[in-house]
Parts: structure tokens; sequence; C-alpha cells
């Protein structure tokens, strides 16, 4: 999807959908800013933008941490001189320690809605400000499916998804003016480093899946759950991304778009 020229922050792009994003992104023509809260873990990414060959810069970011945050939106401007692209993709499923949890604390709660809800505010907030004086801007927002159901796995997870969503919404509707688009994206399931946390503690703790390696507990659910009976991948949502943030849809706003292979269909 073409991009070319467009200046792209990605949020948690070392692994997983940020990384396949940020490299379609790329691929597409756009300068890329791939952050995370490690800097190290972000060298496979770091290696597959050099492979590209675009303009690229890779940044630590706490989204967190309000001085983080201006610190890197500064940096980038100085740098790059405009942001077109935001892609808010970081996030967590709990405090350190959540899979020996047999349900989520308190220290959980606090630790996805700082992340997942108001590290989406807080870096969306400082990048509003230079796509108002630009006049255009695509911000794009990860949820999840869980974000429409609920889930008895991680009720704070799917709280602070299905806030993003009317986050989402209430953007749309107050950046429009400014001809910023704000879209979400619901993912289904992945096989991601959280994904395979969560099988394996299911291994451990849930009856039925006693003696299963936390992939075939993952395969199975993927039959079980998905109508077209394929997992989704990071290049999936990375496709949806690209073109959210390019001119085809430039008519498309406040929209949360399920990539879930037939899940869920509202």
């Amino acid at each position: 999807m073409d991009v070319n020229g467009k200046i792209a922050i990605v949020t948690g792009a070392a692994r997983g959908i940020g990384k396949a994003i940020s490299i379609q992104l790329a691929k597409g023509g756009a300068q890329v800013i791939a952050t995370d809260i490690n800097e190290d873990d972000l060298c496979d990414t770091h290696d597959e933008l050099v492979g590209i060959g675009n303009k690229f810069l890779i940044s630590r970011l706490d989204v967190t941490n309000q001085e983080s945050i201006n610190t890197a939106v500064k940096n980038i401007i100085s740098e790059f001189s405009s942001i077109d692209i935001l892609v808010n993709n970081a996030g967590t499923i709990g405090a350190p320690g959540w899979e020996e949890r047999d349900v989520p604390d308190e220290s959980d709660w606090d630790a996805i809605y700082a992340v997942n809800v108001k590290g989406v505010v807080k870096i969306t907030e400082a990048v509003v400000p230079t796509m108002k004086s630009n006049r255009k801007g695509k911000i794009i927002n990860m949820s999840s499916i869980t974000g429409r159901l609920g889930t008895v796995t991680s009720p704070p997870y799917g709280v602070s998804k299905a806030g993003v969503i009317n986050l989402t919404q209430a953007w749309a509707l107050e950046l429009a003016e400014f001809n910023i688009n704000v879209n979400a994206i619901c993912p289904g399931l992945l096989w991601t480093p959280m994904w395979q946390r969560i099988a394996h503690r299911w291994s451990f703790d849930e009856e039925k899946w006693k003696g299963y390696t936390p992939r075939q507990i993952f395969d199975s659910t993927i039959k079980d759950r998905i109508p077209l009976g394929r997992e989704q991948t990071p290049e999936d949502i990375a496709y949806v991304a690209a073109f959210l943030a390019s001119d085809y849809a430039n008519n498309i706003t406040g929209q949360a778009i399920n990539v879930n292979g037939g899940s869920h269909m509202n």
C-alpha cells in the first residue's frame, strides 16, 4: 500500500504486530520511527528496516511516561519535520508475574490501563498538534476482538481494548475537521509471545489442556473458534494498518475493523 514519503511512528515495534506494521509501512515507502520501551529489543526490526532502504529511526519510548513521550516526539519532529501516521500498538496483558496469578489483581488492572489506555491517550495527544497544524494525519489504534466480546481469561485486558474503540470513535469525531482519520484494528488469534504465555499457563491450569503443548492448544483453539480455520498473523494486521494509513482510506474514520477469520462479525 502506497504511503510513500509519509512519516510514521509505530509504538511497540520490537516484535509481533508492531514489527510487522513497521516493515509493511517501510515497504510502502514510509519513513518509519520504530519505538519500544526497550530499545535493545528493536534489533530485529532495525535489521529489517535497513534491508528495505528507506530512512528510519529506532527510538526508545515509554508510553506511560510523559517525559519519554515528549522527548521522543520532539526528536522525531526535529529529524523528520512532520508526523503523518501514528500507530498505537504498544500494549500489555498484565503486570510482571501475571502468568502466575489465577485471576488478575489490582496491579494487573493498573498496568494494563496505564499502557493500553492512558498510553494511547498520552502519545496521541502529543502527536495530534502537529497533525492539526498540517491539517492531515492518520491514527491507527490497536484494539482486540476482546474489546468487542467479554473474556474470562483477562477482563482488564478486554476492558482496556473496549476503551480503545471508544477513544477511536471520540477522536474520529473530534479531529475530522482537521482531516485526521482515526481508526482501530481488532485482531483475533495470533501466535505471538503473549499468546504463547497464555497457552503455556493453560497447559498447567486447565484440566482440558494438560499434556498439550502451547502450540497444540493454540491450534485447537483456532479450529474451534475461527470459521476460516486459520490463525491470524502479524502480517495480516500489518496489511490492514498500511491500508488505513494510505490515501485509499481517506474516507474511512471512526471504524474498528475486525481481522479475525470470521470469529466475530459485528
